[in-house]
């Protein structure tokens, strides 16, 4: 938790309302999202008991299991939930755009819009992972087959709870969290997840929060009295009743679904939000023209080189996604300015006619001055840029004591066109107040990663195979062996052998050992070649 969160947290409980942590909102949020509250029977793993879906939040569509332990019926509610979802999904592949390419030398083509799933909570993520994965296997032919709408449902799910794994993401997103990236309440995030809870101390306040405490479940687990008072007796009899029990059940938090769209609609959007919303709907491309070409289900699990690929562009869309977050969202980046990672300053002096002609060339390299009364952690030399002008950098020249702050100097390259004279409005103006910071949204080249065959055999790659070779051994009489010590006339070496001084017949000899040697100890040595069972066991395979 960071300081300005943990202080919100605290001016929550003190004031009974949820504090913004936030003054826009980081994520897209679709005119015609699918709502999903799946809910799972407790104690059987990936059991779907019921799930309500729909887009229309006057007209949400229950889907329910009578018997979860039941596999038919199982496949029955996947293929309902396939003809639901993948409908949805699908009616986002008809119109498509030109994006350019290659510094505009080639076009490709992508969808306009893509689909988002809501879910209530970060467990309902989990359950479509693993819903996805024990469907998107399975026949469609044969003695056990599915219908064929139930493996592309699992293709899916799990090409969904992937993107969720994406961080600022919007295909698949839980309220929750997306609440919690907001709003701090007076209570924990272990609290705050418990939906109903949470939406109510942004609604309404604490107290309004404590009447929610013993409401209904947002799923996808049950409430465990609510599982034995009520929901067994109903799977055990059958009876026709269970559909409206579960109606009931579910409805709540099909409205807090659409009440928590609605927050956050109200809020301004962050500039780059869309610049996320284009790579999901790169994303949803990708993935549509895999399925059309006949593509193979996702792997169960990826191999080395894929992983530490996936594992590569998560970290490098985390760092984007956190100085995109501060760029659009003053509050946030105030967090950074905490942290010595910027400052906010005044422009006191500018040179924007500044030539640096040290070079093979002239180059414009503007200067200018910032005093700030904040920390400044960074040493000359060091790169800032400035959320007004992304493009631009600016490098510390020095910085010295001023006053009752520090005086900044700043020499600036970048964002101001290709003339030795800087465009209008691209360097900063005496008075302007400026925030600096060592975030940058410059890209970041992955890391050069080997193919899959050249990797290690512990890493899935070619063992290699070496021939040892015919086994040698060492010279007859070549004097005492290290395992007889010094060799003394009649001593036991306490392996078993009697040794007799150099010359003698011992480990080393001819590779005919006698007994009182220890077959073990020979094949130790290399003296044996007899089969496996002879080298422990003697000639017989009985110890002598």
């Amino acid at each position: 938790m960071s300081t300005l969160t943990a202080l919100a947290r605290a001016q929550a409980a003190a004031t009974g309302r949820a504090q913004p942590i936030a003054t826009v909102r980081h994520m897209h949020v679709h005119d015609h999202p699918l709502v999903l509250i799946p809910l799972v029977m407790a104690g059987e793993a990936n059991a779907p008991l019921a799930a309500m879906i729909g887009t229309d939040p006057g007209r949400p569509r229950l889907l329910a299991v009578a018997q979860p332990r039941n596999r038919d019926e199982r496949f029955a509610f996947a293929a309902d939930l396939a003809e639901i979802l993948v409908e949805y999904a699908g009616s986002f592949t008809t119109d498509t755009e030109d994006v350019a390419v290659d510094r505009g030398k080639d076009v490709r083509q992508r969808y306009v819009d893509a689909p988002q799933i809501w879910v209530p909570n970060p467990a309902g993520v989990d359950f479509l992972r693993l819903f996805g994965r024990s469907t998107r296997f399975l026949k469609t032919e044969g003695e056990y087959a599915v219908p064929p709408a139930v493996p592309l449902l699992g293709r899916w799910l799990t090409f969904f709870a992937n993107t969720a794994e994406v961080p600022g993401s919007s295909l698949l997103v839980n309220a929750v969290q997306s609440l919690g990236l907001h709003w701090a309440t007076g209570q924990s995030s272990a609290e705050d997840a418990q939906f109903g809870v949470q939406l109510a101390w942004i609604e309404s306040g604490a107290a309004a929060a404590r009447a929610a405490e013993n409401g209904p479940v947002a799923g996808p687990a049950t409430d465990p009295e609510f599982d034995n008072r009520v929901l067994a007796p109903l799977i055990e009899r059958q009876a026709p009743e269970l559909p409206q029990v579960l109606q009931d059940l579910l409805l709540p938090t099909w409205e807090r679904m659409w009440r928590t769209l609605a927050l956050l609609r109200r809020m301004p959007v962050g500039e780059r939000v869309s610049l996320r919303w284009d790579l999901d709907r790169d994303a949803f491309t990708s993935f549509v023209q895999n399925l059309a070409e006949g593509g193979p289900p996702q792997p169960r699990r990826d191999g080395a080189v894929a992983a530490a690929a996936r594992l590569q562009r998560l970290e490098n869309a985390a760092a984007r996604y956190a100085v995109q977050r501060a760029f659009d969202d003053p509050l946030v980046l105030a967090e950074y300015r905490l942290s010595g990672a910027a400052f906010a300053g005044v422009v006191t002096l500018a040179n924007p006619d500044r030539v640096d002609d040290s070079g093979r060339r002239p180059v414009l390299r503007p200067r200018i001055m910032v005093h700030t009364t904040e920390p400044v952690r960074v040493e000359p030399g060091t790169s800032l840029t400035s959320p007004a002008r992304p493009a631009q950098k600016a490098r510390v020249v020095s910085i010295s004591p001023a006053g009752d702050g520090s005086d900044v100097l700043l020499e600036l390259s970048g964002g101001m066109g290709r003339k030795l004279v800087a465009e209008p409005g691209s360097v900063p103006t005496v008075g302007e107040r400026l925030v600096l910071t060592t975030l940058s949204e410059a890209y970041r080249p992955g890391g050069a990663l080997p193919d899959a065959s050249e990797t290690p055999w512990t890493h899935g790659g070619p063992p290699v195979y070496t021939d040892p070779g015919p086994p040698t051994g060492r010279p007859e009489g070549s004097g005492s062996s290290d395992l007889q010590g010094s060799g003394s006339p009649g001593r036991q070496d306490g392996l078993g052998s009697s040794a007799q001084g150099p010359g003698s017949s011992d480990l080393r000899g001819s590779g005919q050992p006698d007994q009182q040697q220890g077959y073990v100890v020979a094949a130790v040595r290399g003296d044996l070649q007899q089969p496996g069972a002879q080298l422990v066991g003697g000639p017989g395979g009985v110890l002598p």
